[in-house]
């Protein structure tokens, strides 16, 4: 990409950038909290839960000793819960070791938990404008059409390409902020319209929007008319199926749940108690007295499916009406807990069991 064509995609940014609540705040920490929501998650499903979070915890002294539970009910439904926990590691170190404030440094920013490349790079120039890359799928798809390049997107030297070629041009031409240096152009403007092109008009999935792009004369897969087969990405790889049985275990309005191991997919999160595979009626009262219940009676309920990045739940479930938890070896019960609907509002259940949730309404 030359300086023309970067000046031109700033111009149109600064005229149609979208209203965000994240942007333009000159607050860093609105920067890193949204570009660490936005990772795998859609725009508009972000918004709602960006500005509830920041009403909830207002700054990083507060997301540091936010209690877990509480954080990952903040969290609830935005998936990729490992982002809350780092979020929160990463405002613990800030507080140690910056006085509770975001580093204005990429390598300090690259060093603290949950912060890769491309976050060190979006933060480092949005919040503080300094010249380094932000390259994302979205960014990489934008330049591998300007530039009509058949190279494997997916590749690591492929985006180190992109973003050596970045850099070199940032070196050159950025200024610091919105500053308006003859022949130069704002990082942090350049950074941010390369994003929005990508999420906007140069789109990931159906035909990209070239109608409407600043650059499209400057566009090479525009003018051949590739942009059906570029960017290339090499295929992804099918995702692992596994089969699960849950239990709705209830003694009348309060439901059996259990907290998830502190480390693996749902870490610390709450759930209904399962087992691999998809078991029977009789198997699934065999589970309900292991756990020291009278089941008094089981009927099925509807079938899920959750997919997660790389592997796919089928579940079953079995609703297993008990006379009571008190017979339930108190080891157990360290490890469940019994929770009417009321009190479910304040526990974080992730997405992957809504069937079930919005099966008995348990949430407002």
């Amino acid at each position: 990409m030359d300086i023309k064509t970067a000046k031109l995609l700033t111009d149109w940014y600064r005229k149609e950038k979208r209203d965000l609540p994240w942007r333009d705040t000159g607050n860093p920490e609105d920067v890193w909290i949204s570009e660490i929501m936005l990772q795998q998650t859609r725009i508009e499903a972000v918004k709602e839960y960006f500005t509830r979070f920041r009403k909830a915890l207002p700054d990083i002294n507060a997301i540091a000793s936010c209690p877990d539970d509480a954080l990952m009910k903040l969290w609830e439904g935005l998936g990729y819960y490992s982002r809350a926990r780092n979020l929160k590691k990463c405002a613990a170190a800030c507080v140690q070791k910056y006085g509770g404030h975001i580093p204005a440094d990429y390598d300090a920013l690259l060093a603290l938990p949950g912060i890769g490349a491309y976050t060190a790079g979006a933060v480092a120039s949005i919040a503080f404008g300094i010249p380094v890359p932000a390259v994302d799928g979205n960014v990489l798809r934008v330049l591998s059409r300007l530039s009509g390049s058949e190279e494997d997107i997916t590749l690591p030297g492929t985006k180190k390409k992109f973003t050596d070629e970045l850099q070199s041009l940032l070196n050159d031409a950025a200024s610091p902020r919105h500053s308006a240096s003859p022949g130069k152009f704002s990082v942090s403007d350049f950074n941010q319209a390369l994003m929005e092109l990508g999420e906007v008009l140069c789109i990931p999935n159906g035909e990209p929007l070239c109608n409407r792009c600043p650059v499209r004369k400057n566009c090479i897969a525009a003018k051949e008319h590739s942009t059906d087969r570029i960017p290339v990405r090499s295929p992804k790889k099918k995702r692992r199926i596994e089969n699960r049985t849950l239990f709705v275990i209830r003694d009348g309005d309060r439901f059996l749940f259990r907290k998830r191991p502190a480390k693996g997919l749902l870490a610390g999160l709450y759930e209904f108690p399962g087992e691999e595979g998809f078991l029977t009626e009789k198997e699934a009262l065999s589970f309900a007295s292991r756990l020291g219940t009278e089941p008094l009676r089981i009927r099925t309920l509807p079938e899920a499916k959750h997919i997660f990045t790389h592997i796919e739940w089928h579940m079953h479930a079995w609703e297993i009406r008990v006379a009571s938890f008190s017979g339930m070896d108190e080891i157990l019960k360290k490890e469940f807990r019994f929770v009417t609907k009321k009190e479910l509002q304040g526990f974080a259940v992730p997405s992957a069991f809504r069937t079930y949730v919005d099966h008995y309404a348990l949430r407002d």
